[in-house]
C-alpha cells in the first residue's frame, strides 16, 4: 500500500483511451472538500512497453506541456501498442499560475520527491508519482526548459547506464529524441540516487529515463517545439509502440558534459557578450553588468569558468548576486 490520498479518475490498467484528473486533496476556506485536479491521459493497446511523459514539473516551462497535451489530443488507442501516460501539467497550480514554484505551497515539485503521502500538496504529487505511476513504467521522459529565468537550446539530459541493459536503452531514447545537443551526466543515477528529482524517482525505480530542456524564457519557440513533438513520436516508434510509424532519418546530437554555472557577483543590468553555442575560453570576458542608477559607474565584468561552449543563458536582464547567468559545457574528453 501506497498509503496515498490521491484518487484518480482513469484506470492505469484498463484498455483503451481515457482522460481525466488525479485528484490531490486540498481544503481551503472557499472550498472545504476540495482537491487540485492533475489532467492525466491513459492510452492502452495490448501487450508492449509503458511510458510516462511528464511535463509541466516546472509552471513557467511550456513546450513540454503542450506536446504532451497534443500527443493526448492526437493519439487513439488504435494507434499504438503498449501503454502511454500523459501528464502535461504535473505541478498543476504552478502551470496554471505560470510560475516555476506552486503558488499553493511554493514547492518545486522537482526537488521534494520521493515526497510524503500526506504532506503538501507538492510533496503528495511527488509520492504519487514515485510510488504509484513510476512502477508502472519501463520508460520515461520528463519534458523541461529553462523556464522564465534561463534559456536552452533543444537538450535531451541522460545518466550513466550501470547496466549493459540500461545504457542501451538510454542511448535509444536519446538517440531517437535526435535533439541538437545532450547533456550527459558523468555520475548520479541508478536504484540507489538520492536526487530529489523526477529523474532521481525513475532511477530509483528502476525505469529507464531521459529528461529534456527545451527553450525557455517563460515563452514557446516554434523550432523546439517542432524538435519536441517529432523527438517524441520517435521516441515511441523506436519503442515499437507505434507500429504504423517509421522513424525519419537522425539529425544527430551533440554529446556534452556540464562544466560549471557562471553566476553574478553584483546586482544590476545584465548584458551578455556570449550567446548559446558560442565557443568560450576561461577568463574570456563574456558579459558586463551595468549600473545605471549610479552615474559614472563602470561596469563589472563577467568571466567564463571554464573552456566549453555556452549552453545556458540567462533570459532576464536585471540581475542579483546568485543568480545563475550561464552554463558552460563541452565535449566529453
Amino acid at each position: 500500500m501506497t498509503g496515498t490520498l490521491i484518487t484518480t479518475e482513469v484506470d492505469f490498467a484498463a484498455e483503451g483511451k481515457q482522460t481525466g484528473y488525479l485528484r490531490v486533496p486540498h481544503s481551503v476556506h472557499r472550498s472545504a472538500y476540495g482537491w487540485i485536479p492533475v489532467p492525466v491521459t491513459v492510452i492502452r493497446n495490448g501487450d508492449g512497453p509503458t511510458l510516462v511523459i511528464s511535463a509541466g514539473v516546472h509552471g513557467d516551462e511550456y513546450e513540454g506541456q503542450i506536446a504532451a497535451a497534443t500527443l493526448a489530443r492526437t493519439l487513439e488507442a488504435a494507434d499504438l501498442r503498449g501503454r502511454l501516460i500523459l501528464l502535461p501539467m504535473m505541478n498543476f497550480p504552478a502551470a496554471e499560475a505560470g510560475t516555476r514554484v506552486s503558488p499553493v505551497d511554493q514547492g518545486n515539485l522537482n526537488r521534494v520527491f520521493p515526497g510524503d503521502p500526506k504532506g503538501t500538496p507538492s510533496e503528495m504529487m511527488a509520492h504519487y508519482h514515485e510510488e504509484v505511476i513510476l512502477p508502472l513504467a519501463d520508460y520515461a521522459v520528463d519534458l523541461h526548459s529553462g523556464g522564465t529565468s534561463l534559456i536552452y537550446p533543444a537538450t535531451v539530459l541522460r545518466g550513466p547506464g550501470h547496466t549493459p541493459e540500461e545504457e542501451a536503452g538510454l542511448r535509444l531514447l536519446t538517440e531517437a529524441f535526435d535533439l541538437p545537443y545532450g547533456w550527459q551526466f558523468t555520475g548520479g543515477g541508478g536504484r540507489g540516487s538520492t536526487a530529489r528529482t523526477a529523474m532521481g524517482a525513475a532511477n530509483r525505480k528502476g525505469v529507464i529515463n531521459v529528461m529534456a530542456e527545451l527553450g525557455g524564457a517563460g515563452c514557446v519557440t516554434p523550432d523546439i517545439l517542432r524538435r519536441t513533438e517529432r523527438g517524441l513520436r520517435r521516441i515511441l516508434s523506436a519503442l515499437k509502440m507505434l507500429p504504423g510509424e517509421a522513424l525519419d532519418p537522425p539529425q544527430g546530437t551533440r554529446m556534452l558534459t556540464a562544466r560549471g554555472v557562471v553566476a553574478a557577483y553584483h546586482p544590476g543590468v545584465f548584458e551578455p557578450l556570449a550567446n548559446i553555442g558560442d565557443d568560450v575560453t576561461k577568463g574570456e570576458l563574456i558579459a558586463l553588468i551595468h549600473h545605471p542608477e549610479t552615474p559614472g559607474q563602470a561596469p563589472d565584468e563577467v568571466h567564463a569558468s571554464h573552456d566549453g561552449m555556452i549552453l545556458a543563458l540567462r533570459a532576464m536582464a536585471q540581475v542579483r548576486r546568485g543568480d545563475a547567468l550561464f552554463q558552460i559545457a563541452s565535449d566529453p574528453v
